[in-house]
């Protein structure tokens, strides 16, 4: 009986002076803003060849708590694809995007998260056709389209306040067009990126 008593009294020693010490961080956190919460992140992404893709889409973001972040960004893609008859260039489609996104982060666990991005992009491209003796270009009708990507991530941290966003996003809004109207910039299956964030 004494050693269950002592055991007890042990035990609730032991969860006072827990939430006495989480009294005591929650103390220590900075009200208000904190710069230090800030943070830069993004994908960026270059190829040249026959495939040209350029991608500078850069974020900033907040981290609210060891729980939530969200952030604002901008998307700048571009990409030239051509197509050969041997060396000869016969086919070249030029595509698009600018634009800009919200994003909000839940993380259930401390290196891995769900998101959510709206977006709205402006996307625009052309078709050269050499094939006839006449040069033959087509555009796409320009369009502000709407995209809805959800995803999960994994952050991978590298070096003092940065490390590196492994994701798998979908595109909920996913839009087909068809000739001249665009589609959305995502297509209509999951897709993966790999980006950076950095904190101040």
């Amino acid at each position: 009986m004494k050693k269950r008593s002592l055991l007890a009294l042990t035990c609730l020693c032991l969860i006072t002076g827990s939430l006495f010490a989480q009294d005591d961080t929650a103390e220590e956190t900075p009200k208000g803003f904190d710069r230090s919460r800030l943070f830069v992140g993004g994908n960026f992404a270059m190829s040249f060849g026959n495939f040209t893709f350029i991608n500078i889409s850069p974020q900033l973001g907040y981290r609210f708590n060891d729980f939530l972040a969200a952030g604002i960004g901008i998307n700048g893609q571009f990409s030239q694809r051509k197509y050969r008859s041997g060396s000869t260039v016969v086919q070249k489609d030029r595509y698009g995007v600018a634009g800009m996104n919200l994003f909000g982060r839940l993380y259930p666990i401390k290196q891995g998260f769900i998101q959510l991005q709206p977006e709205m992009n402006y996307i625009w491209g052309s078709n050269i056709d050499y094939t006839s003796q006449q040069e033959v270009k087509r555009s796409i009708n320009g369009k502000i389209l709407p995209s809805l990507l959800a995803g999960v991530g994994a952050y991978l941290p590298a070096g003092r306040a940065g490390g590196l966003i492994i994701m798998a996003q979908y595109d909920l809004l996913n839009k087909r067009g068809n000739w001249p109207n665009p589609s959305t910039p995502y297509g209509n299956n999951i897709f993966m990126t790999v980006g950076f964030n950095a904190g101040f």
